[in-house]
């Protein structure tokens, strides 16, 4: 097969893949991840259950790729405002506060949505293991620019960014949220926030 052949095979096969995923997380959302099967995705699409095994084995499959593409979507947006030409200190604030409200609004209240994150979590899944070591990655980045400016205390960056993401972990771990929202006797955000930041200061 000629290069450009491998290139057409290759498109084609992406666009089937995004497909299927748009397809699925569309219907994870409206039915609920425990009420949707491999069939209803493939009926929705005009396809076989065949034509959907092509590109992945299972539904759990599935599942991982659209957890992996919402993933995807928060490092992005982590990214972004860890590389924002602001302080250090700001950078960090940004970052706790867009994830919380994220949290919120995209895995709380869409309950389907909650659903899939939980599932994926108790599943202990490989990929949210790597997408919380790319977010500690970039703490780590932001907390090395802020000793260098004198914002924070001579330390281990990479201890420094671990010991941040647990401090706030309440905050953009999905169970966590849901379970500390009713609650009276928990640190408001902000008060949490700023009680990390000073532990980088000392």
């Amino acid at each position: 097969m000629s290069e450009a052949a491998n290139i057409t095979a290759d498109a084609a096969r992406q666009e089937n893949v995004t497909r299927i995923l748009d397809c699925a997380e569309r219907l994870f959302r409206h039915y609920g991840y425990g009420k949707t099967n491999v069939a209803d995705i493939a009926r929705e699409l005009g396809m076989s259950p065949a034509n959907i095994y092509r590109f992945f084995a299972s539904k759990v499959e599935i599942h991982q790729a659209v957890c992996g593409r919402m993933l995807g979507a928060s490092y992005k947006m982590a990214y972004e405002i860890c590389h924002l030409p602001i302080s250090a200190e700001e950078r960090l604030r940004r970052y706790v506060h867009a994830q919380y409200k994220m949290t919120m609004e995209v895995m709380l209240d869409d309950q389907k949505v909650h659903e899939m994150v939980i599932v994926a979590l108790e599943r202990d899944w490989g990929v949210i293991d790597k997408h919380v070591d790319s977010i500690h990655d970039l703490f780590a980045e932001v907390i090395r620019e802020g000793i260098e400016a004198g914002e924070f205390a001579k330390q281990d960056p990479v201890i420094a960014s671990r010991c941040f993401g647990a401090a706030t972990v309440i905050l953009c771990h999905p169970q966590m949220v849901a379970q500390c929202l009713a609650k009276t006797n928990r640190a408001m955000p902000d008060d949490l926030i700023d009680y990390a930041i000073k532990a980088l200061k000392k």
